[in-house]
């Protein structure tokens, strides 16, 4: 099968991603083999590229927002049949066992695998993914259109949830690419009042075209207090600046899996009045399911720009320079 895989991590325009040809995995129990038709890009996948997540093995192949149709079964798979469309997911697997998962928190598990970092993942013609942790997506979506929900919208969703946003709160956004622009929706089809903090002014128009109240940059105070607010960007310098928008009691949610380092907090102007800061570790199963039923119900548009499986390394480039409005899916025609 043809394939991406990590080389050697380094800036992304030394070109850490190398294409080639790998043999076709084969699914073991209970797992599903599935021919990749899209495959959204992440932002994790960059960080992995360029080495701020350090690679859990040789010749990773990224990308966890994968979306095809089931061509084989494992022994004992029985979840889906040949020809079905599923999507894979950041969450790979987890113990089950540990005090995280057998009490609803598996998105904290203590020996957890993650699709792309730790196994193989969808910047290839197949891919392997446990039955269990496969989703079954909307039939209202199509593949390109789904696939940046199974990592941007789950994980945008998670930290929505973790604001605890009021019925009609007031929620910041800072920073405005694939996540956030899925997260926007559920928040505004839920009744909130959303302001957008960012640099980018093609972000400026698409958050306005989803009905957000305001637009700014993303220093820019909002033009109420906050209820709660999402970090997307991975600028620790915003930290500080989210935190000082928040009303009393409000909480400030970082959806990021890398952020750079955090400038001092000053706790009378920043922290007092119990604002809250918290991270978003992965997501449970549970809260995929549940995005995905409010996506169709919404429902979610989301803002694609296609990219065919050969520019795969282009469409991380262009996100790492901020040259990709909503999410950069790889299309797979193979």
């Amino acid at each position: 099968m043809r394939a991406w895989w990590l080389e050697k991590p380094g800036p992304i325009d030394g070109a850490p991603l190398r294409l080639g040809e790998r043999p076709d995995p084969r699914p073991g129990a209970r797992e599903v083999l599935v021919s990749v038709a899209a495959c959204a890009v992440c932002r994790t996948d960059l960080h992995l590229a360029e080495g701020d997540l350090e690679p859990h093995g040789p010749r990773t192949i990224p990308g966890h927002e994968v979306v095809g149709r089931v061509v084989e079964r494992g022994r004992d798979a029985t979840r889906f049949a040949v020809g079905d469309r599923v999507g894979i997911a950041w969450l790979r697997s987890t113990c089950g066992s540990c005090r995280f998962c057998v009490t609803g928190r598996e998105n904290l598990c203590v020996q957890p695998m993650f699709t792309g970092w730790d196994t193989d993942g969808g910047y290839a013609d197949l891919a392997v993914v446990p039955e269990a942790y496969a989703y079954r997506l909307p039939e209202a979506f199509t593949d390109t259109a789904v696939a940046p929900l199974l990592c941007a919208g789950i994980i945008g969703y998670r930290a929505l949830r973790q604001t605890r946003l009021p019925s009609g709160g007031r929620l910041g956004i800072y920073g405005f690419g694939a996540s956030a622009h899925l997260a926007a929706q559920v928040a505004v089809y839920e009744g909130a009042r959303v302001h957008v903090a960012t640099r980018s002014e093609s972000a400026r128009q698409l958050a306005m075209s989803l009905g957000v109240e305001s637009v700014g940059d993303t220093t820019d105070p909002p033009p109420e207090p906050l209820d709660g607010a999402i970090l997307f960007a991975p600028s620790g310098d915003l930290v500080p600046v989210a935190l000082r928008a928040l009303d009393r009691g409000g909480t400030l949610a970082i959806a990021g899996i890398h952020l750079t380092e955090i400038p001092a907090l000053r706790y009378s102007s920043d922290l007092f009045f119990e604002r809250e800061m918290r991270s978003v570790t992965a997501n449970t199963r549970q809260d995929g399911q549940d995005f995905l039923d409010i996506a169709a119900r919404v429902p979610i548009e989301t803002t694609v720009t296609p990219y065919p499986f050969n520019r795969a390394a282009d469409a991380l480039a262009d996100l790492a320079h901020g040259r990709v409005t909503g999410a950069a899916v790889i299309v797979n025609h193979a």
